[in-house]
């Protein structure tokens, strides 16, 4: 399962750059994430710089 704290999220665009699969995207309301293509692989997570992701597989 993939969350985001949209109250957290800075929008900065963190995450959808390291996306291997290019699951995520960034729009005005924020990180939107394509659970078809998402492989729960966790990097996105990592490289958020105030937590506002979690990754659960």
């Amino acid at each position: 399962m993939w969350k985001i704290d949209r109250e957290k999220c800075l929008k900065c665009g963190a995450c959808v750059s390291v996306c291997p699969v290019l699951a995520l995207e960034l729009k005005e309301k924020g990180i939107v994430n394509d659970k078809n293509k998402c492989t729960l692989c966790g990097i996105c997570e990592k490289v958020c710089p105030v937590g506002a992701i979690k990754v659960d597989k």
